[in-house]
């Protein structure tokens, strides 16, 4: 453990863990070529610091641009109880070879997260064997409504997820009353999947006649969405609450929501605003299968408008695997769900590169956004003081994404031989490299994000 006197000393002396050499950095005051010096797991110095500081170790970072720390707001991590399809080791060794030092994950494991104990046992897991630092949500339910106001200000927790739609027993919240109490239970920004149960249940019916996983964007339709959408920003209206609506699918909820931001922010997901209905469908099967669906180019061009706009929020992942075995029972008892917490950063940098939205924009919606959005302490900038979580990539770096470069247990990505251009070459979480030229080093280190809502 470093001591007060040692780290002074070490500033004194100019002395960091690491230097970050040369890069092009990606700060609040735009893009500047500078050097960085860690200490500590901190930013302790920036600019011209070749010949004036030394480190135990340095990061050349010429011709890379280097980003605040990506973090993936939105992950499942399936530890403990469903491991046979990832672990929490697995999930964040694959989040730091795609440049993610940080992750929400969600709390529809087995058993739910919806106890201080469950939490706890999560932390648990994690401690030696995450690669990034790493919060976890609970879940909001019936069953510990009451208590909502107390487990959101716990350690470690990333605040309250609630499931109108796709879930089961005690993590399902689809009654009006249920979610009042929810909402009413709480200050801190609250997360929803906003899916209408009964229309949801009422159509099965479409795609249990026909068998075809070209209807699942029919079944789980628009409506459904607007639906879940409207009947919880009114409830939350209501009590005041903040919400935060995810992995939001088309066009009529960005209108819809752009009425609405007040109070409320909106996430999107690479695979929406990458994939398009029907042809994904077509060519990869059930392992486009998601909830809520990759839909048509109407709604992707809507949701591209909508980061253009400055309606959205956030970029999560939502990555969420299965097996092959799992995935290739016959729709729609095939799972819904795909890897994604790898790719968000090549797949985002492709879309950089293709001048769908700048750098500075992604940045603002990977790493300064969630930091402000949910109170995170010390991470989201380049900035004296802050965290020395660092993603370096090289915009220019030509690469083909495969299954065999994806580290989740499920081994496959629904971007297998796709070409991108831009790519995470190396990672710092906390001062630490973890990636260098595209290579895990070191061993996991990640620790509990901390929060300004909650107690130290």
């Amino acid at each position: 453990m470093t001591t007060t006197d040692d780290l002074s000393t070490r500033l004194t002396r100019r002395h960091a863990d690491l230097l970050v050499l040369n890069g092009q950095v990606v700060t609040s005051a735009g893009i500047e070529r500078l050097d960085i010096a860690c200490l500590d797991g901190r930013i302790v110095a920036l600019g011209e610091l070749r010949s004036r500081w030394t480190a135990e170790s340095t990061l050349e970072a010429t011709g890379l641009h280097v980003l605040p720390g990506v973090i993936d707001t939105q992950v499942h991590f399936r530890e403990p109880g469903q491991t046979h399809k990832e672990t929490i080791e697995a999930g964040t060794r694959g989040a730091v070879l795609g440049g993610v030092t940080g992750i929400f994950e969600m709390p529809n494991t087995t058993p739910l997260t919806l106890t201080p104990e469950d939490l706890q046992a999560k932390l648990d897991r994690a401690q030696g064997r995450a690669w990034c630092d790493h919060a976890f949500y609970i879940g909001g339910s019936a069953v510990n409504a009451e208590r909502l106001v107390e487990l959101e200000r716990l350690p470690g927790c990333a605040g309250v997820k609630v499931f109108m739609g796709s879930s089961f027993g005690d993590l399902l919240a689809d009654d009006d009353a249920v979610l009042r109490r929810i909402l009413r239970h709480g200050q801190r920004r609250m997360a929803v999947h906003a899916e209408d149960e009964a229309r949801l249940r009422k159509r099965r019916a479409l795609v249990e006649a026909s068998g075809d996983i070209c209807d699942h964007p029919h079944w789980r339709d628009p409506e459904s969405a607007l639906m879940a959408t409207q009947r919880i920003v009114e409830m939350a209206s209501e009590s005041g609450r903040r919400l935060h609506v995810l992995h939001v699918s088309t066009a009529d909820e960005m209108a819809y929501l752009a009425q609405h931001k007040r109070r409320v922010s909106v996430e999107v997901t690479p695979h929406h605003l990458t994939l398009c209905a029907p042809e994904c469908y077509q060519r990869l099967g059930s392992l486009a299968q998601m909830t809520p669906p990759v839909r048509d180019d109407t709604h992707r061009q809507a949701l591209w408008q909508a980061i253009r706009d400055g309606v959205v929020d956030v970029i999560g992942s939502d990555h969420a695997p299965h097996t092959r075995s799992e995935k290739d029972k016959p729709y729609p008892n095939s799972p819904s769900g795909m890897t994604g917490v790898q790719t968000l950063v090549p797949i985002m940098l492709d879309h950089v590169n293709k001048g769908r939205l700048s750098l500075q924009r992604l940045v603002d919606l990977t790493s300064a956004g969630p930091a402000r959005l949910f109170g995170i302490e010390g991470k989201g900038r380049i900035a004296l003081g802050y965290d020395a979580d660092l993603t370096l990539v090289d915009l220019n770096a030509e690469r083909l994404i495969t299954d065999e470069w994806i580290a989740s247990i499920c081994g496959w990505t629904p971007y297998h031989d796709k070409p991108v251009t831009g790519w995470p070459v190396a990672t710092v979480v906390r001062g630490h490299a973890v990636v260098r030229d595209e290579t895990l080093i070191g061993s996991p280190k990640g620790q509990p994000i901390a929060f300004l809502e909650t107690p130290l």
